[in-house]
């Protein structure tokens, strides 16, 4: 089905969002007479999300967009155990500590994407410590627990994997999906939730709580999985020679996220515009229709409008200003990661690893052996080399695309 009634499914449909859908029709007719609360869970492993978290904030900002609820649900409860899908080994257990600092600062990242407060459109993050943490293991077992079938469960994708390579999955991460599945039967009860979403990965579980939602309360609910969003050349969306791309600033400077952006694939651009921008669907088509250099100008529009969502109008400006300064003038942007050298002299192999330019040192030593590194405008032919930093700023490249400022410290 692809001929919506409803404004939401419309747009997600327009914009590249949907991959399945467990009741097209269903949910349509739903969206068209009334608002639908929906939710994402996050797990609050890091203080920041990274860019592959950034469709299903999307998702949300969509939601909220077609005039519906988005609910942002932490993970504080199952944060306690960790998401098993696709992982080849367990996550390492977060302290309650750690695991409250995390979802303090995620939620930062949310009030930039989504309007918060206590309108029927209102966004609103609710925290599945607050009835996991509570529950008793007896009752939920019986109560909660003969609704899913063993035979089932290990049949997902998201279990098999693991088993068929001979991978450990403890007992504690098995309970994973079923806690999950109560997640959506409590926000159903609590929020009248009526919709669950997430990547693709996340099928079997949003489908268990669907039918826990109809076995135990006879609810409808529903769900909407995003397609798996790689990059043209097949490789994994925010992975970088440099690590994730972080969405907080504390993370990774305004400058790398806005160049991050910038760096898109030709292939990518118009996808990505729908994707992770708000600009209308006719411009964007305008857009990806360029084609040679002009495609670079997509690509300044795609960086200026992410940053400026992420990090801010100002940041975005002044990200973009360092890329012109750089770039085109050959100049030291302000905005470039900087790394503060101590007793005036670094190895060029540190200061690769120092600046966030390398992600170790075998990759910063395979980097200068393929003339792939610079200091100033001079290219770096012995790995051994050793840099002076004085009064002066020093230049350092990796590549066409990625610089940084060693300063003296």
């Amino acid at each position: 089905m692809t001929d919506f009634a409803s404004d939401l499914l419309r747009l997600l449909s327009t914009r590249g969002y949907i991959h399945q859908l467990t009741d097209a029709a269903g949910l349509d007719a739903l969206a068209s007479r009334q608002v639908v609360p929906g939710y994402i869970g996050f797990d609050p492993t890091a203080p920041s999300l990274h860019v592959g978290s950034l469709v299903q904030i999307m998702l949300l900002r969509r939601l909220q967009q077609a005039g519906h609820k988005p609910i942002v649900l932490m993970g504080g409860g199952t944060g306690k155990i960790g998401d098993p899908s696709f992982k080849d080994e367990a996550r390492k257990l977060l302290s309650e500590e750690g695991i409250a600092t995390n979802v303090a600062s995620i939620r930062r990242i949310f009030e930039r994407f989504l309007t918060f407060g206590d309108g029927p459109s209102d966004a609103i993050m609710l925290d599945n410590a607050e009835w996991l943490d509570a529950l008793e293991y007896i009752p939920f077992l019986r109560d909660i627990g003969q609704h899913f079938s063993i035979n089932r469960m290990l049949s997902f994708d998201s279990v098999k994997l693991r088993l068929d390579r001979e991978q450990s999955l403890t007992f504690l991460e098995f309970n994973y999906m079923i806690l999950q599945a109560y997640d959506f039967l409590e926000l159903s009860r609590r929020a009248g939730c009526r919709l669950q979403m997430g990547g693709s990965d996340q099928w079997g579980n949003i489908v268990n709580g669907i039918e826990l939602a109809r076995r135990v309360d006879s609810t409808e609910v529903f769900g909407i999985t995003t397609p798996l969003i790689t990059t043209a050349d097949g490789g994994k969306m925010g992975k970088t020679m440099s690590g994730a791309v972080w969405l907080h600033e504390d993370q990774l400077p305004h400058y790398d996220y806005w160049q991050f952006w910038r760096n898109t694939d030709d292939r990518d651009v118009g996808r990505f515009l729908r994707l992770f921008t708000d600009l209308p669907l006719d411009e964007i088509a305008r857009l990806e229709a360029l084609q040679g250099a002009e495609i670079n100008e997509a690509k300044k529009v795609l960086a200026d409008a992410a940053t400026a969502m992420c990090r801010g109008v100002a940041a975005a400006a002044e990200a973009a200003e360092t890329a012109r300064r750089t770039f085109e003038e050959g100049a030291a942007g302000g905005s470039l990661p900087t790394f503060k050298v101590a007793g005036g002299e670094i190895g060029i192999v540190d200061a690769l690893v120092g600046l966030g330019l390398c992600a170790s040192k075998g990759e910063a030593r395979r980097l200068i052996k393929g003339g792939g590194a610079r200091v100033g405008a001079d290219k770096v032919m012995d790995e051994a080399m050793m840099i002076r930093v004085g009064t002066d700023q020093i230049r350092i490249a990796a590549g066409k695309k990625h610089h940084g400022i060693l300063i003296a410290g």
